[in-house]
Order: structure tokens, then C-alpha cells, then sequence
């Protein structure tokens, strides 16, 4: 894939009933998937999960989310930025529907899955919340379905805000070879939204091997960067606009962990992870 087709402005991957739509037919791999659906109040979206586990996110307002038998009610948040926010894991072979009565926007994290595992409900208050970095590099990352977190079968998804001027995802580090103890093998999906109008930011995204991903997107909200491969990092948050993304991640490891491998120049001029 060229670099274009990995900066997927807002509307790119648009249609009649997601306002995102990457799956890997859309991406050019595997395993992960990322949709947004957008409720008018009222409103109602059915999807059956197929051969996926997904999570249902709410990034603006509460839902129902009726998956057969049972039935999760998620409280929501305001926006992205206000909070960590409850959430409800799909299995897979399912068949669900979202219902909003104010109406809303729900992201769905996804990931190809060989076990079907029961639907549950993650509550806001349990969702571990990071101060990861300082200074420049200082951040927060809500892990609410990190790796060690929330048990999922292949899926691992978690959020991250960016102060206004600030640099995250950094140093660059990759996970695009399966090293054991070392490294996984992951696609990713960077998901953005930026507080305030006109807000914008930056995404590297850079070659680990010859003919590898290299990317450098203005991006901003509704925006989306794949990242099948490559170092990645910074996140670079425009000063004055808070900067949110939504990771979502899977690979064909047997395990499902999050290890990666930073990029030695800048682990050396930072002194480690920041």
C-alpha cells in the first residue's frame, strides 16, 4: 500500500452506516477492524460480529447494547476528552444491536478471533488509567482493553489523550516481527479526534526494513492511520488542541501480547520510554 492509502482522512472509508469502515479488506491485512457508527436520537444499528470479537466504545453519549440474550447498558461519556468511558465486549457469531435514545457516536474495535468468549460488560471506574511520560512527552493512557487489563481473545485496544503541544507515542517503536519474549506481531490502527475547532496533528510513521511503511499525515478529527508495519511515533498534538487517538490492535500470535521494540537512536537521547 502507498502512504495515501494509509492516512485515511475523515470521510474516506465513509458509507451508509459507518462513518469509518476499515476492516482488512479495507487495510490490505488480517486481523484488525475499526468501525464508528453515528445515532441520531432513537436511533438503532444492528451487526452480526461474524468471525470478530468487538468491542463497543462510546466516544460521545450512552447506549443499550443488546447482544441475544443479553442486554448491557453503557452509561457513556460527553466526549472523548472528558473521560474514560464503560464499554461492552461481542463476541464472536453474534448477532447485536446498538440502540441510543439521545443519540450518539460508538466506536467498534475488532479483531479476528478463534474463541468465542462471553459478552461482558467494563465499567468505567475499572479501566486503568496511565500518566505515561513527562515533561513534552507527558500523556494519558486509559488501557481499558490492554493486553493485561481485559481479557479478550486476539483484541487489544486502548486510548490515549495529548496535551495541546506535547509528543506521545514516543520514542518510535514498532511490533511488526514475532520475536518471543521480545517483540508480537501487530496491526494497528490509530484512530483521531483533536479538541477544538481547526485543531490538527501529526503522525509518523517510519520504515523498520527496506520498502517499509513510511508515513509523515496532518491529521485531524475523524482521521485514521494504519499501521501495518514500521516504526511509529511521535504523535504530535498541535499547542492549544488536546489531541485523542483510539489504538486498535491484533496480530496472528498464538498469545495475545503487547511487546514491542523501541527504536535505539531515540531510546538512547531519552533515556528510555517517556
Amino acid at each position: 500500500m502507498t502512504s495515501t492509502d494509509l492516512h485515511l482522512p475523515k470521510g474516506a472509508t465513509a458509507n451508509a452506516r459507518y462513518a469509518v469502515d476499515i476492516g482488512p479488506k479495507t487495510a490490505g491485512w488480517t486481523h484488525s477492524s475499526l468501525r464508528v457508527v453515528e445515532l441520531t436520537p432513537r436511533g438503532t444499528h444492528t451487526f452480526t460480529t461474524g468471525d470478530s470479537e468487538w468491542i463497543v466504545l462510546p466516544l460521545e453519549g450512552g447506549c443499550t447494547v443488546q447482544i441475544e440474550e443479553n442486554e448491557i447498558q453503557l452509561l457513556g461519556r460527553e466526549s472523548v476528552f472528558a473521560k474514560a468511558s464503560d464499554f461492552a465486549y461481542v463476541p464472536r457469531d453474534a448477532r447485536v444491536q446498538i440502540a441510543s435514545g439521545a443519540g450518539g457516536r460508538f466506536a467498534l474495535a475488532g479483531a479476528k478471533c478463534e474463541r468465542r468468549l462471553p459478552a461482558r460488560y467494563g465499567p468505567a471506574p475499572e479501566v486503568p488509567v496511565e500518566q505515561r511520560g513527562s515533561g513534552t512527552c507527558a500523556r494519558t493512557v486509559r488501557n481499558f482493553a490492554s493486553a493485561d487489563s481485559f481479557h479478550c481473545d486476539k483484541l487489544i485496544a486502548v486510548e490515549v489523550i495529548t496535551p495541546g503541544g506535547n509528543w506521545s507515542s514516543y520514542p518510535p517503536h514498532k511490533h511488526d516481527e514475532h520475536r518471543p519474549g521480545e517483540e508480537s506481531e501487530l496491526e494497528e490502527i490509530y484512530y483521531f479526534e483533536i479538541d477544538g475547532p481547526n485543531g490538527l496533528g501529526y503522525q509518523r510513521v517510519f520504515p523498520s526494513r527496506e520498502g517499509g511503511t513510511d508515513v509523515l499525515a496532518e491529521v485531524r478529527s475523524g482521521d485514521a492511520v494504519l499501521v501495518p508495519d514500521g516504526w511509529h511515533g511521535p504523535s504530535i498534538a498541535q499547542p492549544g488542541h488536546d489531541m485523542y487517538y483510539l489504538n486498535v490492535m491484533a496480530g496472528p500470535g498464538e498469545a495475545r501480547e503487547w511487546r514491542i521494540c523501541f527504536h535505539p537512536d531515540h531510546v538512547e537521547s531519552t533515556g528510555g520510554y517517556r
